[in-house]
């Protein structure tokens, strides 16, 4: 079921870093810290206890995933993983690499800066093609969008 009034149903799939029939991955940066990627599910579901166990289990292999590849490709000092969605109550995860010099650290990127900092943006053609390899080469049709 989508909802056309969710900022995350409304989301193209097909622009998607990575996806599979569930859940899809997009990037975006963040001033002051860098690259970071949301996990989406699919369908419109407000909380992880509205999946069954095995979509649970799914779901929280490829948001590990992802934390995996942030990982390797950015080396940063500790990885934040969230899911709030008091904003945007369609289900996702926030997964954040973050750096002792980064604008925010050590509180969370929604905090007030402490400091100015670099950004260290990661190209889409190198996340995509790590997010590929350590998650497996996925259709990314949009149109099974449940």
């Amino acid at each position: 079921m989508m909802s056309g009034d969710c900022a995350l149903c409304v989301l193209d799939a097909a622009e998607a870093l990575w996806a599979n029939d569930q859940c899809f991955v997009i990037s975006a940066d963040v001033t002051g810290v860098g690259t970071i990627c949301r996990v989406i599910w699919r369908a419109h579901i407000r909380e992880m206890s509205d999946l069954d166990a095995a979509a649970r289990g799914a779901f929280m292999d490829i948001v590990w995933g992802v934390e995996a590849v942030l990982r390797t490709l950015t080396r940063p000092a500790k990885m934040n993983v969230a899911s709030l969605g008091n904003q945007v109550p369609h289900l996702h995860w926030h997964v954040i690499p973050r750096y002792r010099d980064d604008a925010y650290f050590p509180e969370t990127i929604w905090a007030p800066a402490h400091r100015d900092a670099l950004t260290r943006p990661l190209q889409d053609t190198v996340l995509r093609a790590a997010l590929e390899a350590g998650l497996g080469n996925q259709a990314k049709s949009p149109s099974i969008m449940a």
